[in-house]
């Protein structure tokens, strides 16, 4: 009896929750002023998962045929009805609903709720979705399905589980898959940033310097040295945007870190000192500049298969460059791997961490170590290179609000390991 209780409070809790989602997704649709809406919307995830827990033969698909009925209808509508207009997003809006009712009520709570965020997202962004596409080149164009063939072809091609390779005397394990998710993330990374720059790079310092550091804080730098030739009353906000991009460049490795070593052990020892980073400089740039100054950085486009197996390349480089390190010399040389490498790319050090701890050939403390040695290595690049530019008040306060940052982030570094 107390079994049927319990597998009845789960039926009535699931179908609550399609319920929910329902709701969720017909509200934009409402809001729209559509002809399916709230109430549609709702009614629809509720048949789809009642339809899931009484589990008799045939409703599923009698659920799905009434729902694309109910989608024809509202296209054939809108094709009668100039003032009406076409009803495709609807229609397929309805049937999304009606799966996301089955997911719930099978139990895929989680995988429902995704699919109902996700696909109302995706309405909610109609204006902005549209203007992207069409303001696309054909080279970004083209370059986005290359993309797509590196991310969705590529990875099922590869071998599955552990792969030990020997360096030399080294050997040396990883997982095929995991590497080229990395290597794949890193570049969704520059894709989803490039986007937001190219629509909203005209709001603010605070986004070209930010999401422009995501796709390439070499290019910040060098945009806003150029800017302080030409305007020298323009470093207050050129700073500004050179600490965001530091910024950025620190919360995308502790992204890739925190997202691949989530499963085994998680790196936690990064959040604070890589925190200490992120949340100072976007602080002093807050305090020090006016944000709403703009300024257009002139970033190459990440949709390139050439960028993506270069970096994959960069980072072949430096994880058989670490391994052989860190065999070698010990921890102190793959520190200095990390400290080189981070003068070209952080996100290859950090990359190269990753892959080399969940391998079990560095510790988490050595990892964490090295995560931080790349990340001010390559904050120090950035400063140097400020410096060697023509306007030296802009390079001595990116240099005096760089070094602070630093000497913070590793004595937090210090705190957390010791």
């Amino acid at each position: 009896m107390s079994q049927q209780l319990a597998t009845l409070d789960g039926a009535l809790l699931r179908v609550l929750v399609a319920g929910a989602l329902g709701l969720f997704m017909g509200m934009e649709r409402e809001w729209s002023h559509r002809s399916a809406g709230v109430r549609t919307f709702s009614l629809i995830t509720l048949m789809g998962a009642v339809f899931t827990v009484v589990e008799r033969d045939g409703l599923l698909t009698v659920g799905a045929v009434l729902v694309v009925v109910m989608g024809v209808a509202l296209v054939v509508r809108g094709l009668l009805d100039e003032d009406e207009g076409l009803s495709l997003t609807t229609a397929t809006s309805m049937l999304v609903a009606y799966g996301v009712g089955v997911l719930v009520g099978s139990g895929y709570v989680s995988v429902g709720a995704t699919v109902a965020i996700l696909s109302t997202l995706l309405l909610v962004l109609k204006r902005e979705l549209h203007s992207f596409a069409w303001g696309l080149s054909r080279d970004e164009l083209r370059s986005t399905v290359e993309f797509g063939v590196l991310a969705f072809v590529v990875y099922p091609l590869l071998p599955a589980g552990e792969t030990r390779i020997a360096v030399g005397d080294v050997p040396l394990t990883f997982e095929p898959r995991t590497v080229w998710l990395l290597v794949v993330s890193v570049a969704a990374i520059g894709i989803v940033n490039y986007a937001i720059v190219k629509s909203y790079g005209s709001r603010g310092i605070a986004v070209t310097g930010f999401f422009g550091g995501l796709v390439s804080s070499t290019a910040v730098v060098g945009t806003m040295l150029d800017h302080v030739r030409q305007r020298p009353d323009a470093v207050s906000y050129a700073v500004a945007a050179v600490l965001l991009a530091d910024a950025a460049m620190a919360a995308r490795n502790l992204l890739i870190v925190l997202a691949f070593t989530f499963g085994g052990d998680p790196l936690y020892g990064l959040v604070l000192p890589l925190g200490v980073v992120i949340l100072g400089s976007v602080g002093i740039a807050a305090f020090t500049a006016d944000w709403t100054q703009s300024v257009e950085v002139d970033l190459e486009s990440p949709f390139s298969l050439r960028n993506a197996l270069g970096f994959g390349a960069l980072f072949a480089v430096v994880l058989v460059g670490s391994a052989i390190a860190q065999a070698t010399l010990g921890d102190q040389g793959f520190y200095l791997a990390a400290a080189l490498s981070g003068l070209v790319s952080s996100a290859g050090a950090t990359t190269s961490a990753v892959v080399l701890y969940t391998g079990g050939t560095v510790s988490a403390q050595t990892a964490v170590v090295g995560v931080m040695v790349a990340t001010i290595s390559s904050i120090a690049v950035k400063a140097a290179l400020t410096l060697a530019g023509p306007t030296r008040s802009f390079g001595y306060r990116v240099s005096m609000w760089s070094g602070g940052l630093t000497l913070a982030a590793a004595g937090v570094s210090l705190v957390v390991l010791l």
